[in-house]
């Protein structure tokens, strides 16, 4: 696709929206925060590609923001969902599809003994924090600089409508520094319930940054030391780099991880999981939702976890991250950019060097759009199982395109 994007229908849905929706859209998926030119409504999605309202089709990198893992509309997940859905989803108690997969979900997970489910990754990760505070009957939370954890008054990134009792015990230090950790540790005294952190450092607009295992150790010899639990949010990153938790690799075991996005492969879905020395804390408190049960999205939970365990479904989307990444350094390359791509391959940051306002980036993922190829200029992207060879090629030869119409336009760093 290479006409350029009018987008007419899209922009009459923006302006009725406007109408009846508090600027038109909220959150994170609001276009604003990119780049007018982003199509904000979409029709259709399937295996790795998105359609937008106009009818213009893009290879897909955000895949939903994270859940579409295995390719939208996978047949053997949606089979199971629909025939849960044709039963019951949502009844006077749960199915025993809940059941199964707190036993797949246990048996997976190394460091999970249960679980609990929920409907998005902010309801896992304050179901944790309220499981640590229960279960160690202390206030205290640290957690780093700058993450993201959720879209409520405790952890929202916008301090808009959030009083400073929300996070009266909050405490923060820097990411991936054992001896600022610590410091935080200390400051929190003997009120200290838990440290949270996310899978790996994925804050927006920078360059991203994986734990080391040294971190990782730091972090739980402080909560052994201190009684306080670890929490792993892996809520963006769960399902898609380890199977057994994002840690796993690195030997360190959490005690409470959140987990939502991918692993129901876009069905609505969200779960902790807890070792047994988070078990009495989540048995006491008091945490709900009215569809938190729904049947239908745990039967696709279960189903994309016994695809995974039964596929090199992972394994092939790194490979296919590890095409993209040196696709892209080699187009950059051709027209006199330098990328710095950060993170896992699976879930790629890509900035420009010298990009200091994101001018670079906008235009390239303005021109990619014209390409076809639907990308973000300041948040990691996903790959999921639907991305083929030829899809990520035909990706990497709409970014060179894109790097050649910036570059004669002159968008270069300044």
């Amino acid at each position: 696709m290479t006409a350029l994007l009018g987008n007419s229908r899209d922009l009459a849905l923006q302006a009725r929206a406007q109408q009846v929706i508090p600027n038109g859209m909220w959150g994170h998926m609001a276009t604003r925060a990119i780049a007018p030119g982003y199509p904000q409504f979409f029709s259709r999605s399937d295996g790795c590609r998105v359609w937008d309202a106009d009818g213009n089709d893009y290879i897909d990198f955000m895949c939903a923001w994270g859940p579409n893992l295995l390719g939208y509309h996978h047949q053997q997940v949606d089979a199971a969902a629909l025939a849960q859905l044709q039963a019951v989803d949502s009844g006077n108690g749960p199915t025993e599809a809940l059941v199964e997969l707190a036993e797949l979900m246990t048996a997976t997970v190394d460091h999970a003994d249960w679980c609990l489910f929920q409907k998005n990754g902010t309801d896992a990760t304050t179901v944790c924090v309220t499981i640590a505070r229960a279960a160690t009957g202390k206030r205290k939370v640290v957690m780093a600089k700058g993450a993201y954890h959720g879209a409520v008054p405790w952890c929202s990134p916008s301090v808009v409508g959030v009083t400073a009792e929300d996070r009266a015990h909050l405490i923060a230090f820097d990411w991936g520094d054992s001896a600022s950790l610590e410091a935080a540790v200390a400051q929190a005294g003997d009120d200290l319930a838990a440290i949270i952190l996310t899978a790996f450092r994925h804050d927006v607009g920078r360059d991203q940054e994986l734990p080391s295992q040294a971190f990782l150790q730091s972090a739980r010899a402080l909560c052994d030391r201190t009684g306080a639990l670890l929490i792993c949010d892996d809520v963006r990153a769960g399902f898609r780099l380890d199977l057994r938790g994002s840690w796993a690799p690195l030997g360190v075991k959490p005690d409470l991880a959140a987990y939502s996005k991918a692993i129901a492969n876009g069905w609505p879905l969200a779960a902790v999981a807890g070792a047994d020395r988070a078990r009495e804390g989540a048995a006491k408190i008091f945490t709900t939702g009215s569809f938190w049960y729904g049947a239908a999205a745990m039967a696709a939970g279960a189903a994309t976890i016994r695809i995974l365990r039964e596929t090199d479904a992972l394994a092939h989307i790194e490979a296919m991250g590890n095409r993209l990444r040196k696709g892209l350094d080699e187009a950059a390359a051709r027209h006199g950019y330098r990328l710095r791509q950060t993170g896992p391959v699976q879930m790629p940051m890509v900035l420009v060097d010298g990009d200091q306002d994101l001018r670079i980036g906008n235009a390239l993922c303005l021109a990619a759009l014209r390409q076809g190829v639907f990308l973000h200029p300041k948040h990691n992207m996903f790959l999921c199982a639907a991305h083929m060879p030829d899809d990520i090629d035909r990706a990497v030869e709409g970014a060179d395109k894109a790097f050649a119409e910036i570059a004669a336009a002159g968008i270069v760093p300044a």
